[in-house]
């Protein structure tokens, strides 16, 4: 497969782009469900911007994603056999793991709960995207204001939030399918399905 030519290959952008996140800035992205803001993990006043853009309510945490498994593994404990089986399936993929926090995740990203969710993504734009960022870890939430449908494309992400955000990237041919992750929260050997999304549950109720 030919590489992916982007905005990204661009060292003087890619200073950019880690130098924003690094200053409580907030980027917009395609990823393969539906389109997702996202800041540095580490940033409180980054995670209050993403609230204050989208007017979520404080009570719903975010989630978190990178380009690896191993990039998130830090941020979660008492990970289950149930919980690796998962994402050893479904990881890169339309599925949010949601396991115990580990003391590297801020409270302020989980909306106090002892819970995160994490997710990696199939899209080839986000992977390339999270790789260049320090720490390869984003917290996200999806590229729209709360109350109004996800945003499936670059059109609609822009003219949702793109006046708010302070980097949106185009897809570069990386299109998302427009339906949201499957949620899944998996605590011992538990799972229970949150949300239906693009993965269908047969699997997890086994």
């Amino acid at each position: 497969m030919k590489e992916l030519k982007t905005i990204l290959n661009e060292k003087s952008h890619v200073k950019k782009l880690n130098e924003t996140l690094q200053n409580s800035g907030v980027i917009a992205f395609v990823t393969d469900t539906v389109w997702g803001v996202g800041c540095l993990p580490d940033n409180k006043s980054a995670v209050e911007k993403i609230y204050e853009i989208k007017g979520r309510d404080k009570s719903k945490p975010l989630i978190l994603m990178s380009d690896k498994k191993e990039n998130l593994l830090p941020y979660v404990q008492n990970i289950s056999s149930k919980a690796n089986e998962l994402m050893d399936k479904y990881f890169p993929g339309a599925l949010t793991v949601i396991m115990e926090k580990s003391d590297r995740t801020p409270l302020y990203c989980t909306s106090g709960k002892n819970t995160v969710g994490i997710r990696v993504p199939n899209n080839m734009f986000f992977q390339m995207l999270c790789s260049k960022i320090e720490g390869r870890v984003l917290a996200t939430t999806s590229a729209n204001l709360s109350n109004q449908p996800s945003s499936k494309t670059y059109e609609e992400a822009l003219n949702s939030i793109g006046s708010y955000v302070d980097i949106i990237y185009k897809d570069y041919g990386c299109s998302c399918f427009g339906l949201e992750s499957t949620v899944v929260l998996a605590i011992n050997n538990d799972l229970k399905v949150l949300r239906q999304g693009c993965i269908t549950p047969e699997y997890f109720l086994q």
